[in-house]
C-alpha cells in the first residue's frame, strides 16, 4: 500500500500546488538529503509567478518539505492581505505589469535580432553587386 499512498500525497500534492500557481518536478540539480527518495522541486506554472524564471526552482524538498512550504506560502497570502499589504487585484494588476514588461522586452529583442538578420541580408547584397 506504500506505492498507492504515496502517489496519491503526490497528487494531492500537485493539486494544491497547481492552485498556488506551482507545479512539480525533478529536481534539476539532484539535491537529495540521505534516504530521501521523495524528493521533488516547485516550478512557477505557466504564467503564474511572472517574476519568476520559468526554468527556476522556487523551492526543493522531500514532500513533507514541500507541504510545508505551501502551507507558509498561504500563510503569508493571508497575512499580507490581513495587512491590506497585498490584495488579489493589487496582486493581478502587477503580475499583468510584469507580464506585459516581458511581453515588450521579448518584442524588442525579436525586433532587434530582424533588424540584425536584414542588415547583414542587405550588406550580403551590396556585395554582391560589387
Amino acid at each position: 500500500m506504500t506505492g498507492y499512498s504515496t502517489y496519491t500525497r503526490w497528487q494531492r500534492i500537485e493539486d494544491w500546488a497547481k492552485k498556488l500557481g506551482f507545479r512539480l518536478a525533478d529536481p534539476k540539480h539532484g539535491w537529495t538529503g540521505v534516504g530521501d527518495t521523495d524528493t521533488v522541486a516547485l516550478y512557477p506554472d505557466g504564467d503564474s509567478l511572472p517574476i519568476y524564471a520559468r526554468d527556476t526552482d522556487i523551492f526543493t524538498g522531500t514532500f513533507s518539505q514541500v507541504e510545508t512550504f505551501l502551507t507558509g506560502w498561504v500563510r503569508y497570502q493571508q497575512y499580507a492581505a490581513i495587512l491590506g499589504a497585498a490584495d488579489d487585484r493589487r496582486v493581478k494588476r502587477y503580475e499583468e505589469k510584469e507580464l506585459a514588461r516581458q511581453a515588450e522586452q521579448r518584442k524588442r529583442a525579436e525586433q532587434k535580432q530582424m533588424m540584425e538578420v536584414l542588415r547583414a541580408s542587405d550588406a550580403e547584397n551590396r556585395a554582391k553587386k560589387k
